[in-house]
């Protein structure tokens, strides 16, 4: 649809429980639609539902109750719905710091380098990792360069997924591109574990916890 809205699962306030900007609080739009799937998926909800069809300019009122606020897009995948690009355009516009996570599939072109990207490079473990779309790396060096603060994450869910994120980073160099992100997939692989594996390899990134699930572990959603 382009009438000027977008098909939302939901919209919460909490603390940003991932990324560099993890413990901030944050004011989410969690989209509805998803072109994956996950084995792992924690908003299987996303693309079960429609979601509900919300006008740009009501995400916006909505908003204003927490003024200078960061702002999250996520999903579901967000990049699927066109009319991100207007909501992209009225939030830099209305001066707030903007992410927007996307699951690598889809190409980043059009995101406004003012807007920070942080790009899921899904591990064989997820059962995707064959619809990465891999010409973004090259989109994030050239947006990185021009002053964009974008980052690339793996969730892993077993030692197999961590040797073959070493192996990406190693491959496509990605040290030197973005800041790098290694978050367990709760149940399936151990923190601890995860974090002697980087010990041992010295790999260049940082482990990343779910923040916002060890502070509220009972609440599914709206966290």
């Amino acid at each position: 649809m382009n009438d000027g809205s977008l098909a939302v699962s939901e919209l919460f306030y909490s603390i940003q429980g991932e990324s560099t900007r993890a413990g901030l609080p944050c004011a989410f739009i969690r989209l509805a639609g998803c072109n994956l799937r996950c084995r792992y998926c924690d908003s299987a909800y996303t693309w079960e539902g429609p979601g509900t069809r919300i006008a740009i300019a009501d995400i916006m009122q909505w908003l204003g109750q927490y003024p200078g606020v960061l702002v999250e897009l996520t999903g579901g995948e967000p990049l699927l719905q066109e009319q991100i690009y207007p909501l992209l355009d009225e939030l830099l516009a209305s001066g707030r710091t903007v992410l927007i996570e996307t699951n690598g599939s889809l190409p980043v072109t059009r995101i406004p380098g003012a807007v920070s990207l942080i790009l899921d490079l899904k591990c064989p473990g997820s059962g995707m990792a064959e619809q990465t779309d891999w010409h973004n790396l090259a989109l994030l060096a050239k947006r990185n360069s021009s002053g964009s603060r974008d980052e690339i994450k793996f969730v892993l869910s077993s030692e197999e997924d961590y040797a073959w994120a070493r192996e990406i980073i190693a491959r496509h160099r990605l040290a030197g591109l973005a800041p790098l992100l290694l978050s367990p997939v709760a149940g399936l692989l151990a923190p601890a574990r995860l974090a002697e594996l980087m010990l041992r390899d010295r790999i260049p990134a940082r482990l990343q916890m779910q923040l916002h699930r060890a502070i509220w572990p009972d609440r599914p959603r709206g966290v």
